[in-house]
């Protein structure tokens, strides 16, 4: 009979997180660790069985896997996400640069490296009302910044798209002005069948309703020695994406998620029946709140509530995309989950470009979703992309400063960016309740 190795952990599959270079090694790494931690959990059930208590050895083993299986799921999923990003290369707008926008981006470059006060006031005139860049502007207040070349906002904006959880998943969608207000058709448009010479009954028309979206200024403080500045190798947009890249992300992570909508766009976790009713009327989200399926246990998560969660949406409201979001250690606790029939909900990637699942649905990691507790809401499901909407305000604007910190030269970096529910009818909340 075939004894398990309570002594051995995950440390030979792990070595795959090292070396990621091979997506395939990767997706049998994590199957092998999979097939290892079914072993292991099969070994605890049947001791609290038997026993009453699991062997303290097994435990420690099973969470040992179970972190080795986050870490190696990531790696397939960035492998997945690098195979995508080659099979999908969007061409840029190949729009010829207007003479005088790129009159100012050569401005702006040797401003950004230099400094200057002429230079300074050059550009400065060509952010307010009339000038080029005027349209881009975010405030016609210069003294809080000049906006960026267009180019330097993509490579921003693009970076973040790597970075950030929140924007892989929704629909991102660029926009000109301060804001984002959206009507709403309340479906209040009555219809019917006719015959082709039959007379037609009057219809009532729709109601319709304004929704605006939540928007703040994320911001960022990155430093340039005179070396950077100086060598005529260093590509200046490359630099400052790079430095601003991690701070941006975490505060949109946190916004995209769980923001309030105070001075920052409003997160997807925020738009409960509670937290929407509590607003005035006219505050509300026009088609109404995301609707919440209960776990079925008061603390605990459990197969049945997953699996209800799953079939909560109706069909007309589900797609490709449709799946199951949580962070780390919820997926950790789903995964010693099983069904009626004593299968497990969760199974790992069985190809380089297919998600982790739950109960034959993609699973995906969101970190800023809280952990497993009572009246939590640790999971979502479904169609991200038709649930919420990130709004990037055109054009970044930077602040130069060389005085505040010597020898160092800070760059004050600011992006205006706006974010809320788009339509709550394709997600569902999961919450932990009996």
């Amino acid at each position: 009979m075939k004894t398990l190795d309570k002594t051995r952990g995950p440390r030979g599959f792990m070595a795959v997180r090292a070396d990621a270079t091979d997506p395939k090694a990767a997706v049998e790494a994590v199957q092998k660790a999979f097939a290892e931690f079914k072993a292991t959990n099969e070994e605890i059930i049947k001791a609290e069985v038997k026993k009453g208590v699991a062997d303290v050895i097994d435990v420690e083993k099973l969470d040992r896997i179970n972190a080795a299986l986050n870490e190696l799921q990531a790696t397939v999923d960035e492998n997945a996400k690098k195979m995508a990003a080659l099979q999908f290369d969007p061409v840029r707008d190949q729009e010829e640069i207007a003479p005088e926008v790129k009159a100012y981006n050569d401005k702006f470059n040797d401003w950004f490296r230099n400094g200057g006060e002429a230079l300074e006031k050059e550009l400065k005139a060509a952010n307010r009302p009339g000038g080029v860049m005027a349209p881009l502007a975010a405030t016609n207040d210069v003294e809080r910044g000049l906006t960026a070349p267009v180019e330097w906002d993509r490579q921003i904006t693009d970076k973040l798209k790597d970075a950030s959880e929140m924007r892989m998943y929704a629909t991102a969608v660029p926009v000109t002005g301060a804001g984002f207000k959206h009507l709403y058709n309340l479906r209040g448009t009555s219809s019917g069948w006719v015959g082709e010479t039959e007379q037609r009954d009057a219809t009532h028309g729709s109601a319709f309703a304004d929704y605006e979206f939540s928007f703040g200024e994320v911001y960022a403080n990155p430093a340039a020695t005179d070396y950077v500045l100086e060598d005529s190798e260093t590509d200046i947009a490359a630099w400052i994406s790079s430095e601003i890249e991690d701070e941006f992300a975490t505060q949109e992570g946190i916004a995209f998620v769980s923001g309030d909508g105070v001075k920052k766009p409003k997160g997807i976790t925020q738009y409960t029946s509670t937290i929407e009713g509590a607003l005035a009327a006219a505050d509300r989200h026009p088609l109404g709140p995301i609707a919440e399926v209960n776990s079925g246990h008061a603390s605990q998560i459990t197969a049945d509530g997953l699996i209800s969660l799953k079939y909560a949406i109706s069909t007309r409201r589900t797609s490709r995309d449709t799946g199951y979001f949580a962070n780390r250690n919820t997926i950790a606790a789903i995964r010693k989950l099983k069904d009626g029939d004593g299968n497990y909900l969760w199974q790992p990637s069985y190809a380089a470009d297919r998600p982790q699942t739950v109960a034959g649905q993609a699973m995906r990691e969101l970190s800023g979703l809280p952990d497993i507790a009572a009246n939590a809401i640790p999971v979502l499901y479904g169609d991200m992309k038709q649930t919420y909407r990130i709004f990037d305000r055109r054009g970044v604007r930077l602040l130069r400063d060389p005085y505040t910190n010597k020898p160092y030269t800070m760059f004050y970096t600011t992006k205006r960016v706006g974010g809320g529910l788009w339509n709550p009818e394709w997600m569902r909340y999961h919450k932990i309740a009996a």
